[in-house]
């Protein structure tokens, strides 16, 4: 296996890691249409997380588009 599949792969499993993280935060109002917070900006780990998940998948389609080619 070559190291980029290898690196899709655990990008992939972080990306997946972080998204369950930002669901679980989101509490129980929130999945039934409430709004379920107060403040309507990010903060502190909630903001981490959303970066964290921008990023991972912006690196996960340039890993595929790699894969892809290469």
């Amino acid at each position: 296996m070559s190291w980029l599949k290898i690196a899709l792969i655990v990008v992939s499993l972080l990306l997946i890691i972080v998204i369950l993280l930002q669901n679980r935060g989101a509490g129980l109002g929130s999945a039934f249409g409430g709004t379920g917070g107060v403040y309507l900006t990010k903060r502190g780990l909630e903001k981490k997380l959303f970066t964290a998940t921008i990023v991972l998948a912006v690196l996960f389609f340039g890993l595929s588009l790699a894969s892809l080619l290469f």
